[in-house]
């Protein structure tokens, strides 16, 4: 008997390649969607609506929930309204998925929410593991509060895991596309002083220890979503470069990308030194640890 996977943010780049990897002989997928679209042989759609905070019957009678749901944090400027877009989007799809359990009285095996390393917010050199408090900022308080509706569930299932996610490296989305813009002319832009470090994995590891949330049952709680080796933007970016080739990695300055960017330089500016502690001590094998070897295996394969 297939077990049964409800996918919330099944559309994101994140969701879309865990959808490539998930292995159907043993998992049947239920895709939330904001308009009802065609079955097929593995998936089947649901409708949701958070304007009227209706959620299609039957979406949540699933073994697992994975909720990758949240507009793009950098896709444009922090206004007011946008910054209230960013956190609705995440608390109000964890309302919708609690008060469709609450309504229909199943019990999934587990809730695994996505999180971010915003938690920690400008952090410098500071180790930060799991056990490490909130920092300040937007972004922190957005993850806060991401957080915090997920928690609200952990009645509702047998488990709740909550993986707070460093830079997803892929060609299709993200960070990386951007940071390739100017490879053809073998130059690769670091952001200000580079001094701040960036946390960040392959999407395929990330997208296997979403998989090992659902078959390890032992798996709950705080998990940093990020590959052991944190690095300073500026290592980061030579690393790329050395992996892919070019003639230099230079700075774009920290005044123009606050005056370009406003409070959404945060982004690229703020420094996250995070370290996947639970992930190594439960004995994660990660595939692409080192970021050169990372990135050339993600441009070869166009992933």
């Amino acid at each position: 008997m297939k077990e049964t996977i409800l996918l919330a943010g099944g559309t994101g780049l994140v969701g879309s390649r865990l959808l490539e990897l998930i292995d159907y002989s043993k998992y049947k997928v239920h895709i939330l969607s904001r308009k009802k679209k065609p079955d097929s042989e593995h998936i089947n759609y649901f409708t949701w609506d958070f304007k009227n905070m209706e959620i299609e019957s039957g979406a949540v009678d699933v073994d697992y929930i994975i909720n990758f749901t949240g507009a793009g944090i950098a896709d444009s400027r922090w206004t007011d309204s946008r910054k209230k877009l960013l956190i609705s989007s995440r608390v109000d799809s964890a309302r919708l998925i609690k008060q469709g359990l609450e309504k229909s009285k199943h019990r999934p095996k587990a809730y695994i929410s996505a999180s971010a390393v915003g938690f920690y917010g400008d952090r410098g050199n500071e180790k930060l593991t799991e056990l490490s408090p909130p920092g300040s900022g937007f972004m922190a308080e957005c993850c806060e509060q991401w957080e915090d509706s997920a928690k609200k569930l952990k009645d509702l299932v047998d488990r709740l895991v909550i993986n707070r996610i460093g830079i997803v490296l892929s060609t299709k989305g993200g960070a990386l596309p951007k940071i390739l813009m100017t490879k053809a002319v073998g130059v690769y832009n670091y952001f200000g002083s580079g001094n701040q470090y960036y946390s960040w994995i392959h999407i395929d590891d990330l997208c296997r220890g979403f998989l090992r949330n659902i078959t390890d049952d032992s798996m709950s709680g705080i998990y940093n979503a990020v590959a052991p080796k944190p690095l300073t933007n500026k290592d980061f970016t030579i690393d790329i470069k050395n992996a892919l080739g070019g003639i230099a990695a230079l700075p774009a300055p920290k005044f123009g990308l606050r005056l370009l960017l406003g409070e959404m330089a945060d982004v690229v500016l703020n420094s996250n030194r995070v370290y996947p502690t639970k992930l190594e001590s439960e004995n994660f094998r990660y595939d692409y640890a080192d970021l050169g070897l990372a990135v050339q295996d993600l441009v070869s394969r166009n992933v």
